[in-house]
């Protein structure tokens, strides 16, 4: 028997190809079946952004299989957590959903070497993001 996930996340940036698929690919890694994972943007890219697929490599995350996908009103409405990637994309605003915005540098066009801070900065947010829906949902 499934369980019921504590909460549903969706993260946003506007390619949808390397820091929402970071994000993503941390939270699925560390939270499991415990929370939904989703991920958007507003003009998707072709692929996932090849060193952000290596960087979560070495950590032995593989998002190799994902895809950018579009953002959507249903996405949104869906998740209980919407999380935008410092980039400036504007959501559509549902009332009772946590809205939060990470400032974090756009790995686009860049090598592993500058990737890796991006990730390891995401990795953190998500640890206590975890700790705040784990928190949010026992109180």
């Amino acid at each position: 028997m499934t369980e019921t996930p504590l909460a549903s996340v969706l993260f946003v940036c506007v390619h949808n190809a390397g820091r929402s698929q970071m994000a993503a690919g941390f939270l699925r890694h560390l939270a499991g079946d415990r929370v939904e994972v989703r991920s958007a943007g507003s003009l998707p890219g072709d692929q996932v952004n090849p060193a952000a697929v290596a960087a979560m490599a070495e950590l032995g995350i593989d998002i190799s299989d994902q895809k950018p996908k579009v953002l959507t009103s249903e996405a949104v409405q869906a998740s209980d957590y919407v999380i935008t990637m410092g980039c400036g994309d504007t959501c559509p605003v549902f009332p009772g959903k946590h809205y939060l915005d990470w400032p974090l540098d756009d790995p686009a066009g860049q090598g592993v070497d500058a990737v890796r801070p991006i990730r390891d900065e995401i990795g953190k947010l998500i640890e206590g993001l975890i700790e705040e829906i784990t928190r949010d949902t026992t109180a």
